[in-house]
């Protein structure tokens, strides 16, 4: 039989555990509230990976005036995983699969904040107030004429010298059913870079397991303004940094497109792509009519025009499909713009050096920009980019990724 002093040791015992525990439970409160706050999303730390879609966020360096940048990485069931960054709302990267399986990023960009901030043709960025052109730098509405800079030559090119591009967005990121992404918001203030009334922009981005990338623009005025808003990524289906895009075959679904001057500013027409380089009605290599003698491709040293979507801006329409013949990728962009921008990288040379050090040659990726027209405020028979205050400018685009059948 167990002595009195062998019963008092087990009480003794079962005291001390219960109070550790106790002590236990009470550390472990102290510790969570002493965490920092957190977004309301359920967003993981940059640490966790799991096996389902989810949104992750980690430091991505600081500019200048000390302002903190994040990077955030979106990933679907399906492993495809998209990365941007509060800073322009620039994605840096879109990995999909091949027909292998095998992935590969398919957006040109850096790998640190710095590239893009101090040498950055716009990679992976969302431009405004007014994406494209603006003839002469100048616009009149509501008979006042709005004086502004002129970074593109005589004209104004995605938003003026700093464009949304090279602001700080607000970005919460979020998780639902089927669906990972990160709403970016920012107020450009009455007179930013010569543009009335105070803007406020939201733009969503969004990754479904579909792997469908979507963007929401939102934007709201208080006075009459303007506004066009796209993301400007550009792509090469093979692989960032593996070439250039000109064995690419696309598809653009559009009759018509609107020629342009010497500056790149539309003239005004609306010209059928019939008979010429600019009939993608059916698909055709990027690169089997770009070096032509047509005088518009002579003026844009390449692709560099605005297409009229065929039923655009309206309901989400398609309007372009892009494929990659050695991996198998596929790049589909449904938009509700009226215009979508093929710019197939003129302008890259070899000097800008990109992602693990790769220099980005000519034609080494390809812009599809979902927009209005360019000049639109200086050209009444264009579809409207006025904002006025108590209306919603809306616009939606959607990049679906997928294998060739």
């Amino acid at each position: 039989m167990p002595t009195r002093r062998m019963i008092l040791n087990v009480l003794l015992a079962a005291l001390v555990a219960t109070l550790g525990l106790a002590c236990g439970k009470q550390e472990a409160e102290r510790r969570v509230d002493a965490a920092p706050a957190q977004s309301s999303a359920p967003v993981s730390d940059a640490a966790t990976t799991t096996n389902k879609a989810n949104v992750t966020r980690a430091p991505f360096g600081s500019l200048a005036d000390g302002a903190a940048v994040e990077l955030f990485t979106l990933t679907n069931v399906g492993g495809m995983q998209v990365q941007a960054t509060n800073y322009g709302g620039i994605i840096t990267s879109i990995k999909t699969p091949d027909r292998n399986g095998a992935l590969a990023d398919v957006t040109l960009g850096y790998d640190s904040l710095g590239g893009y901030v101090q040498s950055s043709p716009y990679f992976g960025a969302i431009v405004g107030r007014y994406a494209n052109r603006i003839g002469g730098a100048k616009f009149s509405l509501d008979g006042r004429t709005y004086k502004l800079a002129a970074n593109n030559g005589p004209n104004t090119l995605h938003g003026g010298l700093k464009g949304f591009d090279r602001a700080v967005w607000k970005a919460e990121p979020f998780e639902k059913a089927g669906e990972v992404g990160i709403v970016f918001t920012h107020t450009s203030p009455d007179g930013d870079e010569g543009f009335p009334g105070a803007l406020a922009v939201s733009v969503t981005y969004t990754l479904t397991d579909r792997n469908e990338l979507a963007f929401d623009f939102h934007a709201t005025t208080d006075k009459p303004t303007v506004v066009n808003l796209t993301q400007h990524a550009y792509f090469n289906l093979k692989g960032e940094g593996s070439g250039d895009v000109l064995d690419h075959t696309l598809m653009i679904n559009a009759d018509r497109y609107t020629p342009v001057d010497a500056t790149l500013i539309p003239t005004g027409e609306i010209a059928s792509v019939a008979g010429t380089p600019f009939d993608f009605r059916t698909k055709t290599a990027i690169g089997a009519r770009i070096n032509g003698d047509h005088p518009q491709l002579k003026l844009g040293k390449g692709y560099d025009h605005n297409f009229v979507i065929n039923g655009g801006g309206r309901e989400l329409v398609l309007a372009a499909r892009v494929e990659e013949p050695s991996s198998g990728r596929v790049m589909e962009v449904h938009t509700t713009e009226p215009g979508v921008q093929l710019y197939t990288g003129n302008h890259l040379d070899g000097s800008i050096v990109g992602k693990a050090g790769r220099p980005y040659g000519e034609r080494s990726g390809f812009c599809l920009e979902t927009q209005h027209f360019p000049d639109s405020p200086n050209k009444p028979s264009f579809p409207t980019t006025t904002l006025r205050p108590g209306e919603e400018f809306k616009s939606r685009t959607v990049y679906t990724f997928s294998i060739a059948e």
